[in-house]
C-alpha cells in the first residue's frame, strides 16, 4: 500500500457472439485458398508427380477427417480455430514429405538411372528422412498437447494425427501410385510428364 501506484479503472468491451465463427470461417477460407494455390505449383512443377501429391495429401486428409468425426462423436470434440491452424500447417509439412521424395528422384535421374530404377532406390533414403521429420513433429505436438491446455491442445493434436497419417499416405499410397506409374512404358519415356529431367539433361525442360 506504500508504492506510488495509481490502479485504472477497469474497463470492459462487448465483442459480437460471431466474432470467434467469423475467425474460424476466415481460417478454413484461408487454408483452401492456400491448398489451392500449393495445388497449382505442384501440378506446374512436378505434373504427374503433383498428382500423386495432391492424391497422397487428400487421402490422409479423409483420414484424418474420419478420424474427427469419430473423436466428435465419442468425445464431443469440437474443431476449434487453433486445430485449423494445425490443419494448415500440416498441409505443409505432409507436402514436404513429397518434394523429399520427388527431388531424390530428379538426383537419381540425373546421375543416369532409368525411371523404373531411381523410383525404387530412391525410396527408402528418401522415407528416412520423412520419417524423422515427422517423428520431430510428432515430439513437438506431443509435448504441447500434455503441457498445454485450451485451444493449444487443439492445434497439437491436430498436428501429431496429421505427422502419423503423412507417414501412412506416403509409405503406403505414394510409393506403390508412383512405382505404378512409372511402369508404363508411354508414360516413363516422357520424363517430362513427372517434371523431372531426362537420363542426359540437368534440369527439366
Amino acid at each position: 500500500g506504500s508504492l506510488p501506484l495509481e490502479f485504472e479503472t477497469p474497463s470492459s468491451r462487448i465483442v459480437s457472439a460471431t466474432l470467434g465463427q467469423d475467425s474460424f470461417d476466415a481460417g478454413v477460407i484461408a487454408g483452401i485458398v492456400g491448398l489451392i494455390l500449393v495445388a497449382l505449383f505442384m501440378f506446374a512443377y512436378y505434373r504427374l508427380l503433383g498428382v500423386a501429391a495432391i492424391l497422397s495429401l487428400a487421402l490422409s486428409g479423409t483420414m484424418l477427417w474420419v478420424i474427427l468425426a469419430w473423436l466428435s462423436t465419442t468425445q464431443s470434440l469440437a474443431l476449434t480455430l487453433a486445430g485449423v491452424v494445425g490443419l494448415i500447417v500440416s498441409i505443409g509439412t505432409s507436402l514436404d514429405s513429397n518434394v523429399v521424395y520427388f527431388e531424390h528422384l530428379k538426383e537419381d535421374i540425373r546421375n543416369g538411372r532409368t525411371l523404373r530404377s531411381a523410383v525404387d532406390r530412391s525410396f527408402p533414403v528418401a522415407f528416412k528422412t520423412i520419417f524423422w521429420a515427422n517423428l520431430a513433429s510428432l515430439i513437438g505436438a506431443g509435448v504441447l498437447y500434455f503441457l498445454t491446455v485450451g485451444s493449444v491442445r487443439g492445434f497439437a493434436l491436430m498436428l501429431g494425427l496429421a505427422s502419423i497419417l503423412d507417414l501412412l499416405a506416403t509409405y503406403f499410397f505414394l510409393r506403390p501410385f508412383v512405382k505404378w506409374i512409372s511402369f508404363s512404358s508411354n508414360l516413363s519415356s516422357r520424363h517430362w510428364l513427372y517434371g523431372l529431367p531426362g537420363p542426359d539433361e540437368d534440369e527439366a525442360p
